[in-house]
């Protein structure tokens, strides 16, 4: 029996330990969380991470996280002859920089927003000061929050000053307007296949106002994701990326996700992921009926071709609940109370990600606590048994968007 260890602890992690233990039993979460421990074994992350999945002697790792990657843990892996769902270090660099990204986009001629980069934080803030409105970028990884949408130039400025940090870099994007659109592709380093679409919810609060989070919701499929317009995503974004990334050596090898802006004058990318996204992976995940394992290792040891995954036929609807205080501070330690009164199946997931136990209890660890994840006969079906299972489950400062999707009904 092949045995799969799965990286991270959050609701993007639980997602693929539930696929996947439909297909091979022995899954080990590296570190998990309470919900995962339920169903699957969960192993300490030790400081060496790629040692502590050696050391279960898997045949196959699957990468949730970006900052691993990032750091390099799939090169490591690999270099044993353990295949791995997520890429190298210097492919995983279109997440991990944004600057790169946008010089690999220009190099494959993917349309995306004008940008300036600066490392020099008083320069910044004399060009933001000069915008009507745009966006402003921290360059590395930020957990989906390093990035702040200015109205005018005192905000710019203010945001300048907000996610500057010594040694980092800025970009200061184009602000563009249109609803988003998330398409991820699996990528075995030349061969690419696409999941369904998704759109995610990222500020904390109803009618896309307050911070930006790492997201609070998503939908999948989207009601305006034609096959046309995902096959376009694919012929000019998605395959001239993983062009441009082997072309430099750095072949892609994972999940592949494109962040994109449908605007007036087209689609843009405003950024690349290296990884599945989250909370998009619990939204799409829920809808997979083949081998999750078959797939994940065919993309690992370059075998995508031919492959032709099939898809519940419903729409997910996925609802984040946060903890008080998310994004800025989140508070810990508050009870979670509800969760057995749930009663999950193949079309309705609780999945845990900020949760932890303490004194015998389920709590909250912060940030995002929980993701609801529901499919129904359209969007309106979703939502509505998504919430409907929300509701039965409190902990103290619960934040939860009332209208994932909404916009879809």
């Amino acid at each position: 029996m092949p045995k799969v260890a799965v990286i991270g602890s959050g609701g993007r992690e639980h997602a693929l330990v539930r696929v996947l233990r439909r297909s091979t039993p022995e899954v080990v979460a590296i570190p998990g969380n309470p919900g995962i421990a339920s169903e699957a074994r969960c192993a300490p992350a030790s400081p060496d991470l790629a040692a502590a999945a050696l050391a279960e002697k898997p045949d196959l790792v699957v990468v949730g996280p970006e900052a691993p990657l990032a750091e390099g843990f799939a090169d490591r892996v690999r270099q044993q002859g353990v295949p791995v769902f997520g890429p190298t270090r210097a492919a995983a660099q279109i997440e991990a920089s944004k600057a790169f990204a946008k010089e690999v986009m220009r190099a494959a001629g993917v349309p995306t927003p004008g940008a300036a980069v600066f490392d020099d934080p008083a320069r910044a803030r004399e060009h933001a000061r000069a915008q009507r409105g745009c966006v402003v970028k921290l360059d590395g990884l930020a957990a989906g929050k390093g990035v702040i949408v200015a109205d005018d130039g005192a905000q710019a400025a203010a945001a300048v000053d907000e996610l500057w940090r010594p040694g980092a870099r800025l970009l200061i994007e184009e602000r563009l307007e249109g609803p988003e659109l998330s398409v991820i592709a699996l990528c075995d380093g030349e061969e690419l296949v696409p999941l369904p679409p998704a759109r995610d919810h990222k500020r904390l609060l109803d009618h896309d106002r307050g911070p930006n989070t790492g997201g609070m919701g998503a939908v999948c499929p989207p009601s305006d994701a034609t096959p046309e317009l995902i096959e376009e995503v694919l012929r000019t974004v998605l395959r001239p990326v993983a062009r441009e990334l082997a072309r430099r050596g750095a072949p892609f090898v994972g999940a592949l996700y494109a962040g994109l802006m449908l605007t007036s004058r087209g689609l843009r990318v405003l950024e690349f992921n290296c990884r599945l996204g989250d909370p998009e992976a619990q939204a799409i995940l829920i809808r997979l009926r083949s081998d999750a394992f078959g797939l994940f290792l065919a993309a690992a040891t370059g075998r995508l071709a031919g492959q032709q995954p099939a898809w519940d036929s419903r729409t997910a609807v996925a609802v984040v609940m946060a903890a008080h205080g998310y994004p800025g501070t989140p508070r810990a330690l508050d009870e979670i109370r509800g969760l057995d009164t749930v009663e999950q199946g193949e079309d309705l997931w609780v999945l845990h990600a900020g949760t932890r136990t303490h004194e015998g209890k389920v709590v909250t660890g912060g940030g995002r606590v929980l993701t609801v994840a529901a499919l129904g006969p359209g969007p309106s079906g979703a939502r509505a048994r998504a919430y409907q299972a929300a509701a039965r489950i409190s902990f103290p400062g619960a934040q939860l968007r009332t209208d994932i999707a909404a916009a879809e009904s």
